[in-house]
């Protein structure tokens, strides 16, 4: 394999790339929508948070827009997003925060064989009839896909370990 400038030092890359299997079928239900752009964009909702410009939109697509019915401004939300623009093949990464190598399901990080986020955001607008979801934060590329939305639940979701 030859070698790859993006990759830092003793990064590995998967033998495959998993972006090339056809073992899933995902339907997006939507898409967001931010201020974000590659090389413009925080690193995680706590720093999108502190910004001016953290806000999101999500819009779904009319055929899913039912599926809001019990949706309602200042619910809290769990959005999962597919990270189209990620990689998906390097398993072993060397993140700048930290010294060493660690294993892509030890990380934060969008690169993964399956970038998938999911992101705890407070609805701040939402508009059933256009399938509008205003949201308070995303650290996600304008125009990211949405896969799904779940309501948070405080006797489900809050951890019992800390």
């Amino acid at each position: 394999m030859p070698p790859d400038e993006t990759l830092r030092d003793r990064e590995v890359i998967l033998a495959h790339d998993p972006a090339k299997k056809d073992d899933a079928h995902i339907a997006f239900i939507g898409i967001l929508r931010s201020n974000w752009r590659p090389n413009d964009c925080p690193k995680n909702l706590s720093q999108a948070r502190e910004s001016t410009k953290g806000e999101g939109i999500i819009e779904i697509a009319s055929e899913y827009r039912i599926g809001l019915n019990g949706l309602k401004s200042g619910m809290k939300i769990w959005i999962l997003l597919w990270f189209d623009k990620a990689r998906r093949d390097i398993i072993l990464q060397a993140p700048g925060h930290t010294d060493g190598l660690r294993g892509a399901f030890a990380l934060r990080s969008p690169v993964r064989p399956n970038p998938i986020s999911i992101q705890a955001v407070e609805i701040t607008a939402i508009d059933h009839a256009t399938g509008v979801i205003e949201i308070d934060a995303t650290d996600a590329y304008d125009g990211t896909p949405l896969l799904d939305i779940k309501p948070w639940r405080k006797g489900l979701d809050a951890p019992f370990f800390q």
